[in-house]
């Protein structure tokens, strides 16, 4: 992908990820390197239309990232606590059952 667009959408998707996962530095420096291997994958791209639909996808994963992405956060009793912000309103919230959530090591 070339051009102003794509580093726009580049540095959006970068944005949202660091809004969303503040303080969690394995998936802030994975989804780091994942958005990077997914533009480097595209770079040879030339045709105006395809470098347009890569650009809008990328912004969509953006505004999902940002709208339905919340961290849980452990809580001094043990448990996990979500607070969606103001950016969340509006989107429907799903919360993962305990069946999907891995086990933790004993």
């Amino acid at each position: 992908m070339r051009g102003a667009a794509a580093l726009g959408a580049y540095r959006e998707l970068l944005k949202a990820t660091r809004k969303s996962f503040a303080g969690d530095s394995v998936m802030l420096t994975q989804s780091a390197l994942e958005i990077r291997k997914k533009f480097e994958e595209n770079r040879s791209v030339s045709s105006e239309l395809e470098i347009q639909r890569l650009v809008e996808e990328a912004r969509e994963a953006s505004q999902f990232i940002s709208t339905m992405i919340v961290q849980a956060k452990l809580n001094e009793r043990g448990g996990y606590e979500v607070k969606p912000s103001k950016d969340h309103v509006g989107a429907t919230l799903e919360i993962p059952s305990e069946e999907s959530l891995p086990k933790a090591a004993s």
